[in-house]
């Protein structure tokens, strides 16, 4: 049977695809230490389960409009102007089933076939295939370790072409955790209006900031910004909520009405339960956040002072987030039990997998080969084990 090029062309999500194969291995009894996928370990808080335990009770189970419920627009709103200053209008929210939702709805909206995006690598592993699936042309743009994994304003400027529509930026970074200084943002906000492209701005990890790092927001440069800039954000990551699947777009109101238009198509709505669950977690006390992040904040410390210690290894100190990513390239070509050798970071993985049970993406699948990336979203009792196989197997 004939099935789509262009779903055929896309290739599976990498972390998804390292969980799977720990997955694999801890069903034949192999007790793997897994640091693969991006979600906070903690319980979602008390009070917003509740809440979703309330909508239930209430009998909020049933079909609401395709776009999300008016209570929650008004609460994202008011979330953003409390937290960034910049104001938002109901009408330039579109509540999706998840961020990656709504990145696909923002591709769709507004990008034709063969218009070009430009992506800073290393980026999160769906970004170029969720551009190439509308039939845009994914512009990677390198961006070195010792710059902080950050594109520059002239890197921007030196990637558009006749041809672009969109600049996707992600701070902090899935999978570095880098965190943009702010004027560094500000000139690549002059770039974006200066040049009248269109910047997604992904911040889902905007309440996850380390000590010595701040968040801005993108929209908040000023009007001519703003009206560029298309806001990606939602509850999983801040409030150990991913799955409940609520995400959301802030964008100025033509977009956010053409994305309104293809939501309507794809689906009926957003978890109507989820969606009061997510109205506590913006208007409720926000103190659960600062709790995880300080559990947070001391792995990073334990995991980066570990790394530090370990033969061949860098990397840039992630600023926000809950990932290490390093750079393992110095230990290519070894010879491993068997005769195998490690050429390559998926093969790293793989032999790291099989020889010492430790789960980390490679960093091939982010645009970055020759490194790795180390989720420490996890207990500290598996980060302690991992780190001791992690320098067992490199020594």
């Amino acid at each position: 049977m004939y099935t789509s090029k262009l779903v055929n062309q896309l290739a599976p999500s990498a972390t998804i695809a390292a969980a799977a194969k720990a997955r694999e291995l801890r069903a034949q009894g192999v007790n793997v230490l897994e640091f693969t996928l991006g979600e906070p370990d903690f319980t979602t808080p008390a009070h917003i389960c509740e809440a979703g335990k309330a909508a239930i009770e209430a009998g909020h189970t049933h079909y609401t409009a395709a776009t999300g419920i008016p209570a929650l627009k008004e609460a994202i709103c008011s979330a953003f102007e409390r937290d960034y200053g910049v104001t938002y209008k109901p009408n330039e929210v579109t509540v999706s089933s998840g961020a990656k939702h709504a990145i696909h709805n923002v591709l769709t909206a507004v990008c034709e076939p063969g218009d070009e995006v430009i992506i800073p690598t290393p980026f999160w592993v769906s970004y170029s295939a969720l551009v190439e699936l509308v039939g845009a042309v994914p512009v990677l743009v390198d961006t070195p370790e010792n710059a902080g994994f950050c594109m520059t304003a002239d890197q921007f400027r030196g990637a558009i072409t006749d041809k672009t529509r969109l600049l996707m930026l992600n701070s902090p970074s899935n999978p570095t955790g880098a965190v943009y200084p702010v004027e560094a943002l500000e000139a690549l906000a002059e770039v974006a209006v200066e040049k009248d492209v269109i910047v997604m701005s992904d911040e889902i990890y905007d309440k996850l900031i380390y000590d010595g790092f701040a968040f801005r927001s993108f929209a908040s440069f000023g009007e001519d910004v703003k009206a560029r800039t298309i806001i990606v954000n939602g509850v999983s990551k801040a409030y150990a909520m991913t799955g409940w699947r609520i995400g959301w777009t802030l964008a100025p109101p033509e977009v956010s009405a053409a994305i309104n238009r293809l939501q309507s198509q794809q689906t009926s709505n957003p978890c109507s339960i989820s969606q009061h669950a997510a109205i506590a977690a913006l208007n409720g006390p926000q103190d659960c956040i600062g709790e995880m992040l300080e559990q947070f904040q001391e792995r990073r410390e334990y995991v980066l002072k570990r790394l530090r210690a370990m033969p061949g290894l860098s990397f840039a100190d992630p600023g926000g987030a809950f990932y290490a990513f390093f750079n393992v390239s110095s230990h290519f070509g070894r010879e491993l039990p068997g005769g195998k050798t490690v050429d390559n970071s998926s093969d790293f993985c793989t032999a790291l997998l099989e020889n010492a049970h430790v789960a980390l993406v490679t960093g091939d699948a982010f645009g970055a080969p020759g490194y790795v990336r180390l989720s420490f979203a996890t207990s500290r009792d598996v980060i302690e084990a991992g780190l001791d196989a992690l320098e067992k197997f490199l020594s």
